[in-house]
């Protein structure tokens, strides 16, 4: 019965907020089914997302480069996009943080909470190696925690690091040279033509215990909010 404990949200919703794609008319049989299904090729999954149920993208190792544009001030930031197969994912995200220096600033994402009211945290100026030894000890809730993300940034190169809720890696700013190199020695290599599952419908999966997790890994980085996250306020 703990998959019916899961958070279940996809990008395909009517006015409501209510989901409205093919996950929508799924007996709770299909969609445990569709949910156990972790490989696609060559390619694993973590536990946190899924494709929609007819695979509209589905899921491959590779990176493309894409720009994200500030709406404000119209500021035009270069961005390499990742996808990595389960066994490889988070040491490709500590070595993408490399390149970043010795000491960084860190933001957690959660969308535990109500749906549409994400919370970030932010923790300024820690170790790496710190950092490190905390990431590991806490690998499981990032690789497997549709509602969790993770961003490493140093201020002053006007740099960040992903592993966003989808567990896709994303590295921001210039220059990208150093973040490709790393993600080409782990064999993933550059496709224009990539699309990543996110770009079309698509199911996160979370827990009451990830829910848990998030806390704990929020004050091992000594971060605070003034945001509650309440387990009886999630939607589905």
């Amino acid at each position: 019965m703990g998959f019916l404990k899961r958070i279940l949200r996809t990008n395909a919703s009517d006015a409501t907020g209510k989901a409205s794609g093919s996950f929508e008319s799924l007996s709770d049989e299909e969609l445990q089914v569709h949910m156990g299904i972790r490989t696609y090729d060559a390619f694993e999954l973590t536990d946190a997302i899924r494709p929609s149920y007819d695979v509209q993208i589905k899921p491959r190792q590779g990176f493309r480069y894409d720009e994200y544009v500030d709406e404000a001030s119209k500021t035009r930031t270069p961005v390499i996009m990742a996808s990595a197969t389960r066994g490889s994912l988070m040491e490709l995200f500590l070595e993408l943080i490399e390149p970043l220096g010795a000491v960084v600033d860190v933001a957690l994402e959660s969308s535990h909470h109500a749906r549409g009211r994400d919370e970030d945290l932010y923790r300024e100026h820690i170790d790496v190696p710190v950092l490190n030894s905390i990431l590991w000890e806490f690998e499981d809730l990032l690789l497997n925690d549709g509602c969790t993300g993770i961003a490493v940034i140093n201020p002053a190169k006007k740099q960040e690091v992903q592993l966003d809720e989808h567990k896709l890696l994303i590295a921001y700013g210039e220059p990208l040279d150093d973040f490709r190199q790393v993600l080409i020695q782990g064999d993933v290599y550059p496709d224009e033509k990539l699309k990543f599952i996110t770009e079309a419908e698509h199911v996160h999966s979370s827990s009451e215990a990830y829910l848990n997790r998030f806390t704990m890994l929020k004050n091992r980085l000594g971060m605070d909010s003034e945001t509650s996250l309440d387990a009886e306020s999630w939607g589905v």
